[in-house]
């Protein structure tokens, strides 16, 4: 993980944080337990961080979603 991705990760944590009603650390601890950190987000930086955030909150909610993961 670059600086880059880092800063990126750390945005949608917070943003995950503002629409759920949740603490930055619990959204940061269902994002690693998920794989959605490690598997998702970084790997895909170069094509999420183009699009809006709203945009990749939803594929958040939607990766979180298929594997079992309520938020």
């Amino acid at each position: 993980m670059n600086k880059d991705s880092m800063a990126f990760v750390v945005y949608m944590i917070h943003r995950c944080a503002n629409q759920w009603g949740l603490s930055p650390a619990a959204v940061y601890r269902k994002l690693k337990e998920s794989g959605c950190i490690d598997t998702y987000l970084v790997p895909h930086y170069g094509v999420l961080h183009t699009q809006s955030s709203a945009y990749v909150l939803n594929d958040i909610e939607q990766y979180l979603r298929i594997r079992g993961i309520v938020v």
